[in-house]
């Protein structure tokens, strides 16, 4: 049991990773000054006023970069790819802001093969996700791998993101879609 403790111990450390599953480093996420500390370290960026709270979880950090004034949540999970030399980056800008449990994924398996499992299968090439200045993203959203939403756009609660939106639209749904512009010109149009 001792042999366990020191090699979990170790893993949690150096691992590429924040998250509950992680005891030794998550029970520092309760504590600002201390939270921020190993959040410094581990994340790729992490900027003045950013919070990546107790509950989160985040896997391969050094991908993942956070913006000023970014808090991530309780029950939200971030999934930088882990490949070397790959894509795979989560960019989340200055000033976005996100509701709890929201996804964020940038590779998914792979799944066309009739002669293997799914789980045997891998996982298609991974795409940056960028969640571009000021935007705001509701609870519980899921996004999926190459979306990039555009600055002061907004995401509905509960809403599936499969591809890329620009500026200032609120979009919402499963698929997401747009479901109004938030500049007045373009919805006289």
């Amino acid at each position: 049991m001792l042999v366990e403790l020191i090699q979990k111990y170790k893993f949690d450390v150096q691992s590429d990773r924040l998250g509950p599953d992680c005891p030794f480093t998550h029970w520092k996420l309760y504590f600002k000054s201390l939270a921020r500390n190993v959040c410094i370290k581990k994340f790729s960026q992490f900027g003045i006023n950013a919070e990546f709270r107790a509950g989160a979880y985040a896997i391969t950090c050094s991908k993942i970069s956070l913006g000023n004034n970014v808090v991530i949540r309780p029950s939200t999970m971030l999934f930088a790819d882990s490949r070397k030399g790959s894509h795979g980056k989560i960019i989340i800008e200055d000033n976005v802001m996100l509701g709890s449990g929201v996804h964020i994924y940038v590779a998914n398996h792979r799944f066309d093969s009739n002669q293997h499992d799914i789980i045997q299968q891998g996982h298609y090439d991974a795409k940056d996700v960028v969640l571009k200045k000021g935007c705001w993203i509701g609870a519980n959203v899921t996004i999926l791998p190459g979306v990039v939403i555009g600055e002061n756009s907004v995401v509905g609660a509960g809403s599936i993101v499969t591809k890329s939106f620009p500026k200032r639209v609120l979009i919402a749904g499963n698929p997401a879609k747009v479901i109004k512009y938030l500049d007045k010109e373009k919805n006289a149009e």
